[in-house]
């Protein structure tokens, strides 16, 4: 055993555990596979804040793993954490990194920064006209200002002097 030891030393860094995003999660079967290859399972008990759930290895498992040097050399297991949300986050990671949603991203960018213009420089961070008859009178002169502005400023001309 400890020649097998020797030699796996030579290929693994000991120095650094291993981190979450080397686990792998299997949504049908609801467990997690640690690198060794042995599943990871939860009791399906929610802990800390009421949306974490804890999968854990087995003590025998990892007791006779040869990674566990590397992977839970203080623990007598390896646990690893998952947010009951974190579906939805690797739903939104994966949109990320497709080019529809860097185009989407740009044009989001465009108009967010034209609203952010409108409460921070105009003074739109509250409306002051009441019923949703006057917040869209309202509305509609703060837009109108910001686009004259905009046009003022794309034809050129004297800049006014700072009071």
């Amino acid at each position: 055993m400890d020649h097998l030891l020797r030699s796996i030393d030579q290929f693994v860094d000991l120095s650094s555990t291993f981190s979450r995003d080397e686990f792998r999660y299997d949504a049908k079967s609801d467990i997690y596979r640690c690198p060794g290859g042995t599943p990871m399972h939860t009791t399906g008990t929610l802990v800390n804040d009421g949306a974490t759930l804890i999968y854990r290895a087995s003590k025998r498992d990892c007791s006779t793993c040869a990674l566990k040097p590397r992977c839970c050399p203080k623990e007598p297991a390896r646990k690893v954490t998952r947010s009951i949300h974190e579906g939805a986050r690797d739903l939104a990671r994966d949109l990320s990194r497709t080019d529809a949603w860097l185009i989407s991203r740009r044009q989001r960018k465009k108009v967010e920064m034209l609203f952010a213009h409108l409460k921070r420089i105009l003074k739109l961070d509250r409306l002051r006209l009441r019923g949703p008859c006057g917040a869209r009178d309202e509305f509609h002169l703060a837009a109108a200002a910001q686009n004259l502005r905009r046009m003022a400023m794309s034809i050129g001309g004297p800049r006014p002097v700072p009071a």
